[in-house]
């Protein structure tokens, strides 16, 4: 018995085929790891290995040298992040997400002086970026660690102007104001760090401190 098809059951054979094959599709293209979600949902190993395999298969993929940046970053591989972002940023010199990775590793490796330059960069690549307060904090400890306290003073203040709700910040430009003898200011910082957060130590130890100058 030979079955004849008819030119509408024919079509509709046709289409249901298309359909199977782009759900196919569909399935293989969801069930590829996306290394920003893995990322974003702490998953930082295989973050990098995802970046580092679709960097084997496209070396010059900007996303996966910036994905691999921030999961290294996270991971405190703070060397490898390094070479990375050099890596990236000999495709995208510029480019202030690679830049910021670079200069947070430099200040966590005690590259101070690079750390600084880099943040620098970072700031003037992105005057608007998301980073920003964080750069300021950053060039303030640097600034620190190079007994620089009045260009600390400067850092600090510029990040809690940009995030006033930070209360460890509060205390290190506490501090930094009290390495210059600037006591008045200081306490006032100290004070603000406490009002922000009453359990912070350091900030009741450097407002103890600063109050016997009085």
């Amino acid at each position: 018995m030979v079955l004849v098809l008819s030119k509408k059951t024919k079509v509709l054979a046709f289409l249901f085929f298309i359909f199977s094959g782009f759900i196919s599709l569909g399935l293989v293209a969801e069930t590829k790891p996306d290394a920003l979600v893995l990322y974003n949902n702490g998953q930082y190993k295989k973050a990098i290995e995802v970046c580092e395999q679709e960097l084997k298969e496209t070396p010059k993929n900007l996303d996966s040298y910036i994905v691999m940046t921030w999961a290294l970053l996270a991971s405190k591989q703070y060397k490898r992040t390094y070479d990375i972002a050099v890596k990236g940023r000999k495709i995208a010199h510029a480019d202030p997400r690679l830049i910021a990775c670079q200069a947070e590793a430099c200040y966590y490796l005690g590259r101070n002086e690079e750390s600084l330059r880099l943040f620098e960069d970072y700031i003037f690549y992105a005057p608007s970026g998301v980073k920003i307060p964080l750069s300021y904090y950053f060039m303030g400890e640097v600034y620190l660690r190079l007994a620089k306290y009045r260009h600390a003073d400067i850092a600090f203040s510029t990040a809690v102007k940009l995030r006033d709700y930070n209360s460890l910040w509060w205390t290190r430009l506490g501090y930094a104001r009290e390495q210059t003898k600037d006591y008045r200011h200081a306490l006032e910082a100290y004070n603000k760090a406490l009002s922000l957060n009453k359990n912070l130590l350091d900030a009741t130890k450097g407002r103890d401190r600063v109050l016997k100058k009085f």
